[in-house]
């Protein structure tokens, strides 16, 4: 290769050496007749000089200075030199090559560049440019230092896996794109079939299938870095098209599972970070973690905890209490300790800040929130009277209550207090600053539930999905399913089981499902008949890589950890799809075409 050494690359050892380096010009900067450039490419930044005064002999000056003022802002250019100390006092301690420059003897334009529409230097905040223009520029916007770390640090995550998985006798396998389209929770991206007209192929929502098909086909331990698509709404950490590590085994049962996994995260983390992290992870109750955090993922790094004083409290005559409970709702309280608010001998939560929370509370779902402050003489606030001695005694024991500690009570109907509670003890967290962004605590959320009902339409739906084993018997009110999620810091990073392996339970649970005979012949009888044929026990799991990568690098949306993602209308801004596709394609389809403004209503009548 012409190019000796890339940008991030030259150091003090180097100096007299005589290189080539290539990349973009990042800046330029004319000193009194002495040019600096700084070239970037994806390893770093190297600073350039042209100084004609140091030129050595048999370089055509001339010629340096003419392609110099071709060097347009991140044109691609070719340079010839020799590495040399810089002058005492001009180095720069944080870039890598900060102190050495290279003396320009050649140069060259391998492509001239117009202006870039925006700054792909070191970011500034409130200089970067807005999402949609780095997403419409996607191929610039790839050269900014923040992007290619992102990248290069989702490779290392997935080689550490892929090395972990091979050490431990997996087998990586690929499974269609093409697939038939069948309920999975999210709508399919559907493709029609040229070949079999008016029939159509969908897009995987995940492996699902196909993966536990490897395992009655003898797999035994399978893994995938699978794309997975599903039609539905973008958010900072959803994409129409997504990237999971996926994973099955046989043989297994749930703690087998659990354990490859933290022996997976443990070897990451050595290769990524040098550092041990600590195993096995805190096991978490579905139950524990809505009942005390309000959440299905709790971030475990902080305390509190929700109280339930439903029971302690449903005696006292105060009004706003006593209609929830007559509705079967619930009470909770949050301790926030003084220790926790207190900031160089000020109260963080004074009465204003109170009034915040108030109305947070009322954004969230739930008509207010009632308070208390613990003083010398006991709680204290305008609720206080309708509450005995008694009632407030056994209050202040059942919350830990000491001097100091600020008490805040919430009611309403359970299912919104609980998750009412859980956003407001995140909100206290980022509030009073009690996490560390670089502190990651994993976590198993167990014991979750088989199934979940839709509070408007009562209909029952799977918690996680169709083919969870039942951990206990179906004709109970509550069945359980062998189901978990691995957890980190309030996200859910993937969800794993043991899988049905037996035709006839999988048969009651979709019929559980409300899928008729019919429909579950339809869309699964190809599966219900594998199972048929010996499937061994078995499970495993998915982590979406998206959004761990994007977790780890503090980045607030999975789209700044995707190389080409869509925005959040689920547009491509740098190819312009979704398009309208020719009539010519579609004929060839045999799909009709019609516009909406060609449609005569008249003629629909």
């Amino acid at each position: 290769m012409r190019r000796t050494h890339n940008c991030g690359e030259l150091r003090q050892a180097d100096i007299g050496k005589k290189v080539c380096m290539q990349g973009w010009v990042r800046f330029s900067r004319d000193h009194g007749g002495v040019e600096f450039i700084d070239l970037a490419d994806a390893y770093g930044i190297t600073q350039l000089v042209f100084d004609p005064e140091d030129i050595t002999s048999g370089a055509d000056k001339n010629s340096i200075s003419e392609s110099l003022r071709s060097f347009t802002r991140e044109s691609a250019v070719s340079v010839d030199g020799i590495v040399r100390k810089r002058i005492e006092g001009t180095e720069d301690p944080k870039n890598r090559t900060g102190e050495v420059e290279v003396l320009i003897t050649k140069a060259e334009v391998l492509n001239r560049s117009k202006a870039p529409p925006f700054e792909l230097g070191d970011q500034k905040e409130g200089v970067l440019p807005g999402e949609e223009i780095r997403l419409r520029y996607r191929y610039l916007d790839l050269r900014r230092t923040e992007m290619i770390e992102a990248l290069r640090f989702r490779h290392r995550f997935i080689s550490a896996a892929r090395e972990y998985l091979d050490k431990n006798g997996f087998v990586e396998v690929e499974t269609p794109m093409l697939t038939k389209s069948t309920p999975e929770g999210a709508r399919d991206f559907i493709v029609p079939s040229r070949v079999h007209p008016g029939t159509f192929y969908a897009l995987p929502q995940s492996p699902q299938l196909f993966k536990q098909m490897l395992m009655m086909g003898s797999m035994d331990r399978y893994y995938q870095v699978a794309r997975c698509f599903r039609d539905e709404d973008s958010r900072a950490d959803r994409q129409p098209e997504f990237t999971q590590l996926d994973m099955e085994m046989s043989f297994v049962d749930m703690k087998d599972i659990q354990e490859m996994i933290e022996g997976l995260v443990v070897h990451i983390w050595k290769k990524i970070y040098n550092k041990k992290l600590k195993a096995p992870f805190r096991r978490i109750s579905f139950d524990e973690a809505m009942n005390k955090y309000g959440s299905d993922k709790p971030d475990l790094r902080y305390g509190l905890p929700m109280v339930h004083i439903t029971d302690i409290v449903k005696n006292a005559p105060y009004e706003i209490f006593q209609n929830v409970l007559s509705k079967g709702g619930a009470i909770v309280g949050l301790n926030v300790t003084s220790d926790l608010r207190m900031k160089d001998g000020e109260d963080s939560i004074g009465r204003n800040e109170i009034d915040r929370l108030i109305h947070f509370v009322k954004k969230s779902g739930l008509g207010g929130m009632t308070w208390m402050r613990a003083t010398k003489d006991g709680l204290d606030s305008n609720i206080v009277k309708y509450f005995t001695p008694d009632v407030l005694s056994e209050l202040k024991k059942e919350m830990d209550v000491k001097e100091g500690d600020l008490l805040l009570l919430l009611a309403g109907p359970k299912r919104n207090v609980l998750e009412t509670g859980g956003l407001l003890r995140k909100k206290l967290a980022e509030d009073l600053g009690l996490t560390d962004p670089d502190d990651f605590l994993f976590a198993w959320l167990v014991d979750c539930p088989m199934f979940e009902t839709d509070p408007a339409s009562g209909k029952k739906d799977a918690f996680h999905h169709p083919f969870v084993m039942p951990t206990t018997p179906l004709d109970i009110e509550n069945v359980g399913g062998a189901s978990f999620d691995l957890i980190l810091n309030g996200s859910e990073l993937g969800s794993g089981s043991q899988r049905i392996h037996d035709p006839e339970v999988q048969r009651k649970i979709f019929k559980m499902l409300g899928l008729s005979d019919q429909k579950i012949e339809t869309d699964f009888g190809f599966f219900l008949e594998a199972l048929g044929y010996g499937a061994p026990p078995h499970g495993g799991i998915a982590l979406g890589l998206d959004r761990v990568i994007s977790i780890l690098l503090h980045r607030e949306t999975i789209r700044d950890v995707i190389a080409f993602p869509k925005n959040k209308k689920g547009q491509s801004l740098l190819d312009g799809s979704p398009q309208k596709v020719d009539d010519e394609k579609l004929e060839e389809l045999q799909i009709l075409s019609i516009a909406i403004d060609d449609i005569n209503i008249e003629d629909i009548e």
